[in-house]
């Protein structure tokens, strides 16, 4: 995975211009303005997996398909998934990982096992997507219909028998399990120490899971709570594990290990705040979801906890419509406004700043190379005033 290392290490460690860097921290945006862009990296890193998923989806659709035509459109469908999008945040920092530890990213057999490593990250990011999908029954993921819907609208096309929507949830099923598996195989070769982190982070992704579930049915869920689903089901699996896991394949030794976990751990966690943000406010041609989706399924997040833990009656009976389906967009607007008005928007936007601060001064200290550091940096600003 050939990147360049010609980085400029002057402002390691420091908000990006405009942001805060001392104890006071303000709120960051929620619209292009002042948003730090992708890094170049990122996209380095996107490309070469871009081409290995490519490879892979290649051999076997023609396998299968050969087998049986019935075969292509069910992986047509999951290749369209995978390709169509996604920032490849988890091979990146898969990439960074391994760079951290003193891998060479630019050739050998270590760099092969790399690449083959952040394709399978990508394909248990679908196999996660598509299972997500199902549970939250979204009509939409990056702009485009979602495999069950794709799947049931097909059943209605041909008159099939039997249940439209029970065919497309379980060709969908079936497509997450079968993006599981490949992911599964493009690791078996890695070292032990880095297969032990692959099973850690798969595991921990469906506890949060479930966990996300269970307090979407409950319908409250505090603080606390909230902040450990985010945690398990997006922040380990984003940042810190593909981290680890990078560093896995280059031989790091535990305290290394830890060390990336006191950046990865923050940022994981700033991560999904930004991603609660961006389920409410965020600009739909931009996230690719429908304004409103989060809050229809009621997901349990720290932004809505702390609203609650704010709210006044009359508020409380306002985000009472959260978790309907049948919420209106004025009555989303309405809760938006709750959101707003007890001051729970701009605590998170506070707490997305103070946790990117003390991820990127952790790495700043960090005694790995310095065009690690760099990387790491940016990509910890990128994702803390992304808009998608």
């Amino acid at each position: 995975m050939a990147l360049t290392n010609d980085l400029d290490t002057t402002d390691l460690g420091r908000p990006p211009r405009g942001a805060a860097s001392g104890a006071t921290v303000r709120s960051l945006p929620t619209s292009g303005r002042g948003a730090a862009g992708p890094p170049a990296s990122l996209g380095a890193v996107a490309a070469l997996v871009d081409a290995r998923l490519e490879a892979v989806f290649g051999v076997e659709c023609e396998r299968w398909v050969t087998i049986d035509p019935d075969l292509r459109d069910p992986l047509s469908c999951l290749e369209h998934l995978v390709l169509s999008g996604g920032k490849r945040l988890r091979p990146a920092f898969a990439h960074w990982g391994f760079r951290s530890a003193g891998g060479d990213p630019h050739a050998g057999s270590g760099a092969d096992l790399l690449l083959d490593t952040a394709a399978a990250l990508e394909l248990l990011q679908a196999f996660a997507l598509i299972h997500d999908d199902v549970m939250d029954d979204a009509a939409s993921r990056r702009g485009s219909p979602t495999a069950h819907v794709v799947f049931a609208a097909r059943h209605e096309r041909e008159g099939w028998r039997t249940e439209a929507r029970r065919f497309g949830e379980s060709v969908a099923i079936l497509l997450g399990d079968l993006a599981h598996v490949w992911a599964d195989a493009l690791v078996a070769e890695a070292p032990a120490a880095a297969r032990r982190v692959w099973r850690e982070l798969s595991v921990e992704v469906m506890m949060g899971q479930y966990l996300d579930v269970l307090g979407t049915v409950r319908g409250h869920t505090s603080v606390e709570q909230a902040r450990r689903i985010a945690r398990l089901k997006s922040g380990r699996y984003t940042i810190e594990r593909p981290l680890q896991l990078g560093a896995a394949l280059a031989g790091a030794d535990a305290d290394l290990l830890e060390v990336l976990s006191a950046y990865g751990a923050p940022l994981g966690e700033a991560f999904q705040l930004r991603d609660d943000v961006l389920g409410v406010v965020g600009d739909p041609a931009v996230t690719g979801k429908p304004v409103g989706d989060d809050l229809r399924e009621g997901k349990p997040t720290a932004l809505l906890a702390l609203a609650r833990d704010r709210a006044t009656a009359s508020q409380r009976e306002v985000l009472g419509r959260v978790g309907c389906a049948d919420v209106t967009d004025a009555e989303v607007d309405d809760i938006v406004a709750v959101l707003r008005d007890t001051r729970a928007l701009t605590e998170i936007e506070r707490d997305i700043e103070r946790l990117t601060v003390e991820a990127t001064r952790a790495i700043a200290a960090a005694p790995i190379p310095r065009d690690a550091t760099r990387g790491l940096t940016e990509l910890a600003w990128y994702l803390a005033t992304r808009e998608r």
